[in-house]
This record gives structure tokens, C-alpha cells and sequence, in this order.
């Protein structure tokens, strides 16, 4: 795969079918008063309204929203919510001649990092950006990565038990592909959605770059696949529901939906991804500098635990404590790669079971498709 070769190219050798769905949910938690309380006190006196497309899920968005309004009473938010980063970029672009929004949130940077390359988005250097390590944000300041999101399966424990008693669960994606799984997963669409492309990343980087091997996985995980959906969170919906046995998703959205009671657990296979989450500002927006108050805000100490609380993601920030019941992690500097140290007394998320180091390898240049991609070291 080259940088000239974009997801829905690489996707027409699929024969891929895509199916659109509706948003799931998350986890709803309040914000709390320390988040608001800080945030209000050291918010810039901006007003009017900010128009906001968003990639994360309902019920983050409900609150994370809410605390920005408690901590900026003058602005008011006109939001667009669609979990679906692809679509809000299809979107922005489609708009360039006149554009209707000035923040895009959420979904991998791969999805903000082209908007930036064609002029669409304001470089903005937020002065709370530099408590984010450089390899998570882009140098131009065109987007600042805010979360960390990682990548694994969705299984849905009761229907497994029932149609694969003795089996042993998927430990490698090579695992999907087994033939009795044949239109017992779901995918989430990697046109649409940050996850599906993740995913795809996933396959190109663990066959070491060989494009003809991971679009080969592809086509042969194309048997099994019953249904590509237009959302992660609906991925994890439907498998939650039973409608499907397993699907690859996100961790911390699969995570969240287990601690509210759905009858699935979070699979990582020994081989697995993840994304920055980013934010950008868009270029020609209607309140540029209100969207440059919401920047600064999101890359807050306060924000960011208000989003790990809610989401179950991990924060850039490294003063940013993970989640209850998540791995506690520190990310060293360097200049080719980042190591990722594991605290021994904090492995409780199953894709650390066992290990002791992550290594994400990061690639430069970095072309757009690019996702960071993680090696699990056991």
C-alpha cells in the first residue's frame, strides 16, 4: 500500500459490501466539579455559538459537552454527532467551498490529518498542546491527538458458550477466519469509520507492509463477515445483542458496555492497533476563535480525566490516570519509537495479561493512512 492508495481504493479489491447503521452508546458518568470548576477558571472570555462535528459516541458527547458549556456559560454548541470520522470528513470536504462547522472531534488523526494537507483546517498551536508528546499531535499544529483508543474483538460471551462450547476463544486475527465463524462477525465499514480502518491497518502492518497478504486476510475474512456496519459502537451493539458472535471494535468502547451489564468481554489478539484520537479546527468556520477556546479546553488535565471516565480510553497526558480497571501506562520519547512500560501491579486490561511491554512503532514519514501499530511483548 502506497500513500496514494486510499481506503476506498484498497477496498474495492474487497468485494466489499457496506452496510450503514445507526450510533450506539457509552457509559454516562457526570462530569464532575473539579473538571468544570477549572476549566471555568481559566476559560478565555469568548461567546457566541460553535458548530461541532463529533465522531465520539451519544452519551460522551452529552456530557463532555456539558462540562465545556458549565465551564463556558457565553458559548453556546450547535453539535453534530456521528460516529462515523470517515463520513465527517467526507462531509467537511464536501464543504470547503462554505464551510458549516468549526471544530472536528474525534476519529483517528488519519481522518483529520488529509483535511490538513488540502488546507482545510487552521493550524493552531494551543498553548495546553504542550503537555502532549509530539508524537501525538502534527507538527503544523493542523490536529492534536487528545486520547488513545486500542483495538481488539468483541465477543459475546452466552452465544459463544452455546455454539463453541470447547473452543478455544480467538487469540490472532488469523483466529477469525475459522470456517464455523462464516457470517457470525461484524466489521465496522473501513470507509466510514475510524475502527474498520484501523482494523485494515492492522493487517497491512502485521504482514510487515505486505499489501498483497493483508488484502488476501481481507477477502478471506470477507466469508465470515455477515454485516458491515456503519459505526463501531453499533458493531458492539449488534454483538452485544447476540445478533452477531464477534466483531473487532475497541477495546474501551467494549469495555464500557460490559461494565454496563451487556454479556460480552474484550478479546485482543496477540497482534493489535491503535488510534489518536484527535481534534482539529475547520478552516472558514463561523467562530473560529470560540473553537480555539474548545481546543484549549479539550487538551485540558480536566478534560482529558473527564473523557477517560467516560469513555474507558487512555489520555495523552501523562498525568491523566487511566480508568478504574484499566492498565496504567507511561510513554518514553524517542525518536523512531515509543516504549510503553507497563506498571506490574496494574494489569488488568486483557490485552497486557501477561505482558510487560508495549512497543508502538511509529513510521516517517507518516503517510495519511498510516495508524500506529502495537506488538504485544509477552
Amino acid at each position: 500500500m502506497t500513500p496514494q492508495l486510499d481506503r476506498r481504493t484498497f477496498l474495492k479489491g474487497l468485494g466489499v459490501v457496506t452496510v450503514a447503521a445507526a450510533c450506539g452508546g457509552a457509559a454516562t458518568p457526570s462530569p464532575t466539579a473539579t473538571a468544570v470548576a477549572t476549566a471555568t477558571a481559566t476559560a478565555a472570555p469568548v461567546t457566541g455559538t460553535i458548530s461541532v462535528y463529533s465522531a465520539l459516541n451519544q452519551s460522551t458527547n452529552d456530557q463532555f459537552f456539558a462540562a465545556f458549556k458549565a465551564a463556558y456559560p457565553g458559548v453556546s454548541v450547535d453539535l453534530l454527532p456521528l460516529a462515523a470520522a470517515g463520513e465527517l470528513q467526507t462531509r467537511i470536504t464536501a464543504e470547503k467551498a462554505s464551510p458549516k462547522a468549526d471544530i472536528f472531534i474525534g476519529g483517528s488523526s488519519e481522518f483529520h490529518d488529509p483535511l490538513g494537507t488540502e488546507g482545510l483546517l487552521v493550524p493552531y498551536q494551543s498553548p495546553n498542546a504542550k503537555d502532549v508528546d509530539a508524537k501525538f499531535k502534527d507538527a503544523a499544529g493542523n490536529w492534536t491527538g487528545w486520547y488513545i483508543g486500542i483495538f481488539g474483538i468483541a465477543l459475546n460471551k452466552d452465544r459463544f458458550a452455546k455454539e463453541a462450547a470447547g473452543k478455544a476463544k480467538p487469540t490472532t486475527w488469523d483466529d477469525l477466519l475459522d470456517a464455523s465463524y462464516k457470517g457470525k462477525i461484524d466489521v465496522p465499514d473501513p470507509v466510514k469509520t475510524g475502527g474498520g480502518y484501523i482494523f485494515l491497518a492492522t493487517q497491512v502492518f502485521r504482514f510487515g507492509g505486505d499489501e498483497a497478504k493483508a488484502l488476501d486476510y481481507m477477502k478471506k475474512l470477507n466469508v465470515n463477515v455477515g454485516q458491515y456496519v456503519g459505526t463501531s459502537p453499533q458493531g458492539i451493539e449488534l454483538v452485544s445483542q447476540g445478533q452477531f458472535l464477534m466483531g473487532p471494535n475497541w477495546g474501551h468502547d467494549i469495555l464500557t458496555a460490559a461494565k454496563k451489564g451487556a454479556p460480552i468481554e474484550f478479546v485482543a489478539p496477540s497482534d493489535t492497533a491503535n488510534e489518536v484520537g484527535a481534534i482539529s479546527i475547520i478552516k472558514g468556520g463561523p467562530n473560529t476563535e470560540a473553537a480555539k477556546s474548545f481546543v484549549d479546553w479539550v487538551l485540558t488535565k480536566e478534560a482529558g480525566a473527564l473523557n477517560v471516565s467516560l469513555s474507558n480510553r487512555l489520555s495523552v497526558r501523562t498525568d491523566v490516570p487511566p480508568a478504574a480497571g484499566i492498565v496504567k501506562v507511561t510513554v518514553s520519547a524517542r525518536p523512531a519509537r515509543g516504549e510503553i512500560s507497563v506498571d506490574d501491579n496494574a494489569v488488568d486490561l486483557p490485552l497486557l495479561a501477561g505482558a510487560r511491554t508495549l512497543h508502538v512503532a511509529v513510521y516517517e514519514p507518516r503517510p495519511s493512512w498510516a495508524a500506529g501499530f502495537v506488538r504485544r511483548a509477552i
